[in-house]
């Protein structure tokens, strides 16, 4: 991969975005809080590994580890480089090298931000998914955010996605002018934008100013994924597909499949179903969020446990039982599509 050189963002080449397709954000997941250190639960690295292997057997693209659904900001330096070298090995010893691993970054400070994506490429990272500075987001403009994130492009070792998710940052707005002129520096290769606004995703993804062979756009709500490939995004980084990849990769192929080939009215009937029992799915992860993401995929899948979490999440429903029967029939239905896709698979 073409790397920038020097601390001006010069280069001979730009560098490559990651491949096109649906990502998960994985969950970090922790030895159960009720049976080990409350504040400081340790990793469950077996864990973390058969849920990535589940993931990478159904088709999914990449992974994005220490996201905002992998409590980054839980995470200790020393675990990062754990977490993130465990998944690299594991995905490559199951023969899945051409995976690749996103890392993101919490940091508010350009130095610490390299820092991370530093260690992150020495861990086995790829592609470093850098999230806003929003601490003071009432009083940063425009141009701080353009020549804060131009000077980590600069010095990163690493490729770099914008990650814009208003929800975590303090509402910090990045405008789409600001994410055409990131676009064209030669080591700013994407970005994740975790917010409904179609517009403004229209006016990045369908910019006709912005190279999209080398800048691409990826949804970071699944339940916006039909309309985001629709005018121009290439995937989706999504929460869901963490509990049923096969459901969300089966859309995305539908819809590329579609554009090769012709779109049928019996496959526009087959998409918009599955982006409707996608969006019934994301109800659950729009209201809990990784909490709900985890409880999801121990009840379903056996996998991790439903209070693994750190504080101050307390992890699993507040209600318990209740609250999960609340979305019992449609994850239930969800697992039951998601089985018969594997069974066609084979």
């Amino acid at each position: 991969m073409a790397q920038t050189n020097g601390s001006n963002g010069s280069s001979s080449s730009p560098s490559s975005p990651p491949p096109v397709g649906i990502y998960v954000p994985v969950p970090t997941f922790f030895a159960d809080s009720t049976s080990s250190s409350q504040a400081a639960p340790p990793l469950d690295l077996e864990t973390q590994s058969a849920h990535s292997l589940f993931l990478a057997r159904a088709g999914i693209r990449g992974l994005v580890v220490l996201g905002s659904t992998g409590e980054a900001i839980h995470i200790t330096p020393s675990e990062r480089s754990e977490l993130l070298k465990s998944q690299r090995k594991a995905l490559d010893d199951a023969g899945f090298k051409n995976r690749p691993i996103i890392a993101g970054t919490t940091a508010q400070s350009i130095p610490e931000a390299l820092e991370q994506i530093s260690a992150s490429k020495d861990a086995g990272a790829e592609y470093a998914m850098v999230l806003s500075p929003g601490y003071f987001a009432g009083n940063v403009n425009q141009q701080g955010l353009i020549q804060w994130f131009e000077t980590v492009a600069n010095d990163s070792v690493l490729p770099i996605m914008v990650y814009h998710y208003p929800g975590v940052t303090n509402g910090l707005y990045i405008s789409p002018a600001t994410f055409e002129r990131l676009a064209g520096h030669p080591k700013i290769v994407g970005c994740k934008l975790s917010h409904g606004i179609i517009d403004d995703t229209t006016l990045i993804a369908a910019n006709p100013k912005i190279d999209h062979d080398g800048f691409v756009v990826f949804t970071g709500l699944g339940q916006n994924l039909l309309p985001v490939l629709a005018i121009g995004g290439v995937g989706a980084i999504d929460g869901l597909a963490g509990c049923f990849p096969r459901v969300v990769v089966k859309l995305y192929d539908l819809f590329n499949s579609s554009l090769k080939k012709g779109l049928t009215s019996k496959e526009l009937a087959e998409m918009r179903e599955l982006q409707y029992r996608i969006c019934e799915g994301e109800k659950v992860v729009a209201k809990w969020g990784v909490v709900g993401m985890k409880e999801a995929i121990a009840r379903i899948w056996q996998m991790g446990g439903a209070t693994s979490a750190r504080l101050p999440l307390a992890g699993g429903f507040e209600d318990g039982e209740q609250e999960w029967k609340k979305w019992e029939p449609v994850f239930t239905g969800l697992k039951e599509l998601e089985q018969s896709l594997e069974k066609q698979s084979k």
